[in-house]
């Protein structure tokens, strides 16, 4: 699990410069990436950010060597980031498996693009849904710890009350550790698969195929990860994506 002494947004003087504790906890982002190769964000050092108060929440559908979707929850400056195979579900009786991955930079919530081939998470990267949440216990680390958080999203897609629970036995790696991703029974939960009915990014309305293909990445790989009927039809109009662009840049 995350250690809480690294949770603390302490800053400490450097020769270098100031350096938070927070900004330790993207060593191990930082570490797998090559900034000169890779659009993805370095990350602003913590103390030159600024909010509003609210709390960042991001879903990434992600077509790498499988496609996954990669929830995200703003907490002590860092995106919290868990990977989810199958994709968030409506549903309560479903339980979603949601594997612990490295806390990734606050500005990686704005990230839709292509990781370039020969680095870490190469392929297509989707903003799919995002918006902000609320935590619905008064102790964030604490929840944390015990390994059960509860809260509210507040996203265009999902919406209402979530919980995650860190299961046992799955694995030693803490950091690596296996949660399960749960819809709570309210207004907001439904049976409908919302991943297949609502396929496209939410801030630039592409699929998967259209944004590698815009961006110069593997359009035919990236659209295993679109539902079949579309994509098929995306990768045969090659001039859908490109007048959707241009549309884009006119505006």
């Amino acid at each position: 699990m995350i250690d809480l002494a690294l949770q603390a947004v302490v800053e400490m003087e450097s020769p270098a410069g100031r350096v938070t504790q927070g900004d330790m906890r993207l060593h191990e982002y930082r570490k797998k990436r090559q900034f000169d190769s890779t659009p993805e964000p370095r990350g602003a050092p913590l103390s030159a950010r600024k909010g509003d108060g609210s709390l960042i929440y991001v879903v990434q559908k992600h077509m790498s060597s499988h496609l996954h979707y990669d929830f995200r929850l703003e907490w002590r400056g860092v995106l919290l980031s868990w990977a989810v195979p199958k994709g968030p579900s409506l549903n309560p009786a479903v339980k979603r498996l949601a594997m612990q991955t490295e806390d990734h930079p606050v500005e990686y919530a704005n990230f839709e693009g292509v990781i370039p081939a020969g680095q870490y998470g190469a392929g297509t990267v989707m903003l799919w849904d995002r918006g902000t949440w609320q935590p619905e216990t008064a102790d964030v680390d604490a929840s944390l710890q015990k390994g059960e958080i509860k809260f509210t999203l507040h996203g265009s897609k999902l919406q209402g009350s979530w919980v995650l629970v860190r299961t046992r036995g799955f694995g030693s790696n803490a950091a690596r550790s296996a949660w399960l991703l749960i819809k709570h029974r309210d207004p907001f939960a439904s049976p409908r698969d919302v991943a297949q009915e609502e396929p496209r990014s939410v801030a630039s309305q592409r699929l998967l195929a259209e944004i590698a293909r815009d961006e110069g990445g593997d359009a035919e790989r990236a659209s295993l990860g679109d539902p079949g009927r579309v994509a098929r039809r995306t990768t045969a109009s090659p001039s859908a994506s490109g007048r959707r662009a241009r549309g884009r840049r006119s505006r």
